[in-house]
């Protein structure tokens, strides 16, 4: 398990600024935090070399590029053995509709976050891509009718 890092009251809101907006400059981030710009420079590169911070990202619409429908595939690998998983895992996460898998306990070995055209590209995806493999034993399809944003993540108080 990984080390928690030290983190004080400023080091806190500057996380909580970041994850609500990636792009606030060092000057605005500063002043929001009540720092000189170059104390938050060096805050949040120290926070990048400690690695809370892992990097930036880009959220997209994905019904805007033609992927209106979102899924939840529960699936279940058999045998579940190494030699399998790890070609499994290497496969999902290389289609163009995987947004996130997950390895889980249970009765379930794997969660996969999809996103498709319609519910007939959903149907391909499950036949042709899952239910096709011999090592997926079962595939479980729940449709996402909504979903929300959570955060920003700190640590627990």
């Amino acid at each position: 398990m990984a080390e928690s890092v030290v983190l004080d009251p400023v080091d806190l809101h500057i996380l909580r600024l970041l994850q609500n907006d990636a792009r606030t400059t060092y000057r605005d981030l500063a002043a929001e935090v009540g720092v000189a710009p170059s104390t938050c420079l060096d805050r949040v590169a120290r926070l990048r070399r400690c690695g809370v911070i892992l990097g930036y990202q880009l959220r997209v619409d994905p019904a805007k590029l033609g992927r209106g429908l979102q899924a939840l595939l529960s699936v279940q690998v058999r045998p579940h053995r190494r030699d399998l998983i790890g070609p499994f895992v290497e496969r999902v996460r290389a289609l163009p509709e995987s947004r996130s898998l997950f390895h889980l306990t249970g009765p379930d070995d794997y969660l996969v976050h999809v996103t498709v055209a319609d519910t007939a590209d959903l149907q391909r995806l499950v036949l042709d891509e899952f239910t096709s493999r011999p090592e997926v034993a079962r595939v479980e399809t729940r449709l996402i009718f909504q979903q929300w944003e959570c955060g920003p993540l700190l640590p627990p108080s």
